[in-house]
């Protein structure tokens, strides 16, 4: 069975294919590459071996667009990652996150409808909850006021979907997941940050490795146990898993209604300040850090009630923080090692 990725060169994506190989379907990624390159591709092959396709195609480009789903008919569902995700960059380029990440949606639904695709798997976000007070979130949990245009885009992106669904056959899920943290255990592909990253855990390890001179933690003045944001850190291979599960779910036809959704996480609240101390202890390496103001854009604690994901996909997240830190530090230490060797 065939399944078309798009985002498959990305951090999530990538592990995904992983995923989805393993457990016996073909693949076929579209990505343009723009937040990304084809390096996790070859990782992919070491790891699975079996040879992915990208199509180096922009999504908000319909035509092109088009021309995938008609090279690929016999695809059983789309997994949809493709989206810009940098929360402090949304919020200063508000318009560029509404054109890329809504335009490329409405472009793949499209598609979807014209050829029949019977299944669709939607990359949404902890983020659609905004600052809610309610903790653990359920999925029933009422979406508060978006912190970002990047989260407004996942809102809204959910409600074009249940809106689609109402009126087509194809079914879909939609996956709030929270944070993805930690690489392949092989250490063969992991999160590929251009530039500066945006995410917590490759700023930890490229501050332990020297890449960034300093570390700095956003406010610790909220109220959480030691100041810090609260966040429920999820290794990257279980979020992977979860994709593959809810899949097969729909080809199973075990869903109850045509649009469901999902939280993905450990229902853990970790702490920024817990989640350094963790990785000091598994690295042996003292970080660099500094505590800076509040960031525009962030909420102050979300973790996730994962009974449903639980219960209905029969998935299990199964690696802690510890071991997530492991993994992208054995990942951040593998690139450092590729360019000496080179």
């Amino acid at each position: 069975m065939k399944v078309l990725v798009t985002g498959g060169c990305g951090y999530i994506g990538a592990h995904t294919i992983v995923d989805l190989i393993n457990n016996g379907f073909d693949v076929v990624s579209v990505d343009s590459n723009i937040r990304s390159t084809t390096q996790l591709l070859d990782g992919i092959e070491k790891i699975t071996g079996k040879k992915v396709r990208n199509y180096k195609v922009d999504l908000c480009n319909l035509e092109d667009t088009n021309a995938v789903f008609h090279e690929n008919r016999d695809i059983v569902g789309v997994i949809h990652f493709a989206a810009l995700k940098a929360v402090g960059e949304s919020v200063h380029e508000p318009l560029l996150y509404f054109q890329n990440n809504l335009t490329s949606l409405i472009n793949v639904l499209k598609c979807v409808k014209e050829y029949n695709v019977p299944n669709l798997v939607f990359s949404s976000s902890c983020s659609v909850y905004g600052n809610t007070t309610a903790l653990p979130v359920v999925e029933e949990t009422p979406l508060a006021e978006a912190q970002s245009p990047y989260a407004r885009t996942k809102q809204m992106g959910e409600k074009i979907i249940e809106d689609y669904s109402r009126v087509n056959d194809t079914q879909s899920i939609l996956l709030r997941y929270f944070n993805p943290v930690g690489a392949h255990p092989s250490a063969l592909i992991g999160e590929l940050p251009l530039g500066k990253p945006d995410n917590l855990v490759p700023v930890i390890t490229q501050t332990a490795i020297g890449k960034i001179p300093k570390l700095t933690v956003f406010g610790d003045d909220y109220n959480t146990k030691d100041g810090s944001c609260v966040r429920d850190y999820i290794h990257v291979m279980d979020i992977a898993n979860a994709h593959t599960k809810a899949l097969q779910y729909l080809i199973e036809h075990r869903n109850e209604s045509n649009c469901e959704v999902f939280n993905l996480g450990t229902g853990n609240g970790v702490t920024v300040l817990e989640a350094i101390k963790a990785f000091e202890k598994i690295s042996g390496v003292k970080l660099n850090y500094t505590i800076g103001p509040r960031r525009e854009g962030d909420v102050i604690a979300i973790y996730a009630n994962n009974t449903k994901a639980k219960e209905k996909l029969q998935w299990e997240p199964k690696i802690g923080i510890e071991d997530s830190m492991r993994t992208a530090w054995q990942w951040e230490v593998s690139l450092r090692n590729k360019v000496l060797s080179n």
